[in-house]
């Protein structure tokens, strides 16, 4: 999906997994702008102006769930699309559809669907910017096999870079290729959180 634009706040406390979301994003044409926690989010949020939002769950002083509800009560970020960037539990994803979370996407990810989710999210918020009707309702949940439906179950994408072809996902501790446009994947169990 080249020339994809928009500025994404990534919003994780694991430093690695932040990077990792960021240089994905970065290197298919989005800006990129991250915060440790919920409470940095919501400092940040109003002067950032995202077209998206990404949250971990398990965060210190805020968390993503907590996070997500208040910026659904806020009248100036109501209608931020908000991808959840974690190891979802069946409970999570209920409670985070009962907040308005937009999609979910279980870690580890891989970063074409992280790409593929951020992109359809951002075009969804310029939709419902410009008053379009029709766009849709319904949750995006990532689930073990990578695709995306309305399965009830948001965990479990399988490791990273078996098959992937050259110039493809880079594993952590590796660096991104920079003649080619490649994806920095969690890795396995690296990911987790």
């Amino acid at each position: 999906m080249p020339g994809l634009s928009g500025r994404i706040l990534v919003v994780d406390d694991n430093k690695v997994i932040r990077q990792l979301i960021r240089v994905n994003l970065e290197l298919e044409g989005f800006e990129v702008v991250t915060a440790a926690d919920g409470a940095e989010c919501l400092d940040v949020v109003h002067h950032v102006r995202p077209d998206v939002v990404t949250l971990d769950v398990v965060m210190p002083r805020l968390n993503g769930l907590h996070t997500a509800a208040r910026l659904r009560s806020d009248p100036r970020t109501w209608d931020i699309p908000i991808a959840i960037v974690s190891a979802c539990t069946e409970g999570e994803v209920d409670n985070g559809e009962w907040v308005g979370v937009d999609a979910f996407l279980a870690k580890p990810f891989e970063p074409t669907e992280l790409v593929r989710t951020v992109g359809k999210l951002v075009r969804e918020g310029r939709q419902r910017e410009r008053g379009a009707e029709g766009t849709p309702g319904g949750r995006l949940v990532i689930g073990p096999e990578g695709g995306d439906g309305d399965s009830e179950h948001g965990a479990g994408a399988g490791p990273e870079g078996e098959g992937a072809p050259a110039g493809g996902h880079v594993g952590a501790g590796e660096s991104a290729p920079s003649s080619s446009r490649g994806h920095v994947g969690t890795g396995g169990e690296h990911g987790a959180g």
